[in-house]
């Protein structure tokens, strides 16, 4: 027996909408436009059915109002003629919009070849003639679903790339280069907005004594609990880096002078507080410190701050390690010439 047709929409099974087919796992939301409402209705069943999120709308104004601001539909299934807007003004729409990619499947009574290349030319991904048969919808949704699951396996491996880029592989902080680039942006935007900066390098003392005493493998885990330790002093909008060997790098945007000696202080007494465990080894750590304090940051190469905060490092170990030294840091021309005003300060400041 041949099955009715929705001259409109799709072709219906005669005595159900929906047919008996088991309920599978959620795969995606799915946004549906279609100004007929037994279409509307019967194309959200199936798609329920099929594992989908649906979220429905007779026309392409109020679907539009809720796709704006969403980042969750991943695809979108539009009949062309609607009222008031149209489903290519909507799928044009779509494109524009920054965001996840949306897979866009038009549904149109349409079969010019002049009409379907304007389908495609709106940001169509494909189309659909009607009245169409839920078998071969269910096909090219599934090829949608195809394109979307490789669309977020091609941004998982491009972010795992940029993280393995960036990331420090044993501390999983920023890496010599990341931390460079830090400071770099944090630089023109302490010049942009009129803020200070700071930057403090530090190392722990004695490095190679707890390698050569413990082994690497605990020198390793000292290096990853010094990342932590460090980590849970900073501010949300601090950067932390190695710098490279047993040398971190802080980059301290928008702070004043005192502040970040303070910080550098209290660094020195979480690090020097609680030695390393790994596992029955006990190891002591100590952290010399160098900071770079600089008042009115201008657009200009980071090496001179950096250098900056080495010597004053070099000061910190010259005075017995586990201490802190400043240099006041500007930069006074183009061809890095800067003027350091060495301040030697106490042992221990208050926080």
């Amino acid at each position: 027996m041949s099955r009715p047709a929705v001259t409109s929409g799709p072709v219906l099974t005669p005595r159900e909408v929906v047919p008996q087919i088991p309920p599978e796992a959620p795969v995606m939301d799915v946004l549906v436009v279609d100004d007929d409402a037994l279409a509307l209705e019967a194309l959200t069943a199936h798609l329920r059915h099929w594992g989908h999120t649906v979220l429905p709308f007779p026309d392409a104004e109020s679907a539009w109002r809720a796709l704006e601001h969403s980042t969750d539909v991943r695809m979108a299934i539009l009949d062309w003629m609607l009222p008031g807007m149209t489903g290519i003004e909507l799928c044009r729409r779509i494109r524009d919009k920054e965001g996840p990619y949306v897979y866009t499947l038009l549904l149109t009574g349409r079969s010019e070849r002049g009409d379907l290349l304007a389908g495609f030319e709106a940001g169509a991904d494909d189309y659909l003639t009607k009245p169409y048969d839920w078998d071969e919808l269910r096909v090219r949704v599934r090829a949608g679903e195809r394109i979307v699951r490789l669309q977020n396996e091609l941004i998982s491996a491009r972010e795992a790339l940029r993280t393995q880029a960036m990331q420090d592989p044993l501390t999983k902080i920023l890496n010599h280069g990341a931390i460079v680039d830090a400071l770099n942006a944090e630089i023109d935007r302490a010049e942009r907005e009129s803020h200070p900066l700071a930057l403090i390098l530090l190392d722990i003392d004695h490095f190679k004594d707890v390698n050569d005493t413990f082994g690497h493998l605990v020198g390793d885990e000292v290096l990853r609990e010094v990342a932590r330790r460090l980590r849970n002093c900073l501010r949300s909008y601090d950067s932390l880096g190695r710098y490279g060997g047993e040398e971190f790098l802080v980059v301290l945007p928008n702070i004043e002078r005192n502040q970040a000696v303070s910080l550098a202080q209290r660094i020195r007494r979480i690090i020097a507080s609680q030695p390393v465990r790994v596992g029955d080894s006990s190891v002591p750590i100590t952290l010399s410190q160098g900071i770079a304090t600089w008042d009115r940051p201008r657009k200009s190469p980071s090496d001179p701050l950096i250098g900056a905060a080495d010597r004053a490092l070099y000061a910190a170990k010259a005075a017995g390690r586990d201490a802190v030294r400043l240099v006041r840091f500007e930069f006074i021309d183009p061809d890095s010439q800067e003027v350091e005003i060495p301040s030697g300060i106490p042992p221990e400041l208050p926080d």
